[in-house]
């Protein structure tokens, strides 16, 4: 498996970046997890939009799939997409529709948003829909996930990814809290996913996100093998991030960054 960072932001976007976008690529197949602000635009950089398998959102927070709406757009009336030649195109009959696989009530939050201003069914003709919950099994060619439910503040879901006949392990936690289901789902991870989106933990009310040496401490419970830190502003100290989540680690840790590639 290789994962390439398309976003790494928190919900506002770094200076020339994206929020929550990976495009996980194995055995020539695609699925690009999360697909926050700006994540469209970096996808083309490496890969072609009408040729990815599936999209998968963790939960239904803006910064984790508002994206979707120009891909949505591009996969109705790009010209590649029509039914007769448009300039270069031929035209076809076959058009792309990737997989949309997202939680429960996706539907109903994608109408409602697109609805605002056009066609409350954009997202819904662009994509073929499913809607996932906790003990859903979901297989995109060779790879195939599993959920766990994270504190948020909303329904929110890690996911873990193996290449069918492979042992590595991939784990993207998405956003949370401190809580012990990411620990379980993360367990012996090859590569772990994490956010560090907080210089400090929260002051009041419930926890919804990590901070850097947080993530450091799940990754050492979990016994992962390599933890990458995400979803953090480039107004942090990605050193300093980088060195409170060794300490607690005490494995290799690197920051997220927009392009980064990984091998799992």
């Amino acid at each position: 498996m290789r994962l390439t960072v398309l976003g790494k932001s928190p919900s506002w976007e770094d200076a020339d970046g994206a929020c929550s976008g990976y495009l996980l690529e194995a055995n020539g197949h695609s699925v690009v997890i999360d697909c926050g602000n700006g994540v469209f635009s970096k996808l083309r950089r490496f890969r072609d939009y009408t040729r990815v398998d599936a999209v998968l959102v963790s939960h239904l927070h803006a910064d984790h799939f508002l994206d979707l709406v120009p891909w949505a757009y591009a996969l109705t009336y790009a010209p590649r997409q029509q039914p007769v030649p448009v300039d270069r195109w031929e035209g076809t009959l076959k058009p792309a529709r990737p997989r949309l696989i997202a939680p429960g009530g996706a539907g109903e939050v994608f109408r409602r948003i697109t609805g605002a201003w056009g066609p409350e069914d954009l997202i819904e003709r662009a994509f073929a829909l499913e809607e996932y919950e906790e003990s859903s099994k979901v297989a995109v060619g060779p790879l195939r996930f599993d959920f766990r439910s994270v504190p948020h503040f909303a329904t929110t879901f890690a996911c873990r990814v193996r290449e069918a006949d492979l042992g590595a392990k991939l784990v993207f936690g998405a956003d949370s809290g401190p809580n012990d289901q990411l620990v379980e789902i993360a367990r012996d991870a090859d590569l772990l996913l994490l956010e560090a989106t907080l210089p400090r933990p929260e002051r009041e009310g419930p926890r919804g996100h990590l901070t850097a040496g947080e993530a450091g401490e799940h990754a050492a419970r979990a016994g992962a093998a390599r933890l990458v830190l995400t979803h953090i502003s480039d107004e942090l100290d990605a050193l300093g991030a980088r060195k409170a989540a060794a300490a607690a680690f005490g494995g290799p840790v690197e920051v997220a960054r927009g392009g980064a590639a990984f091998e799992v």
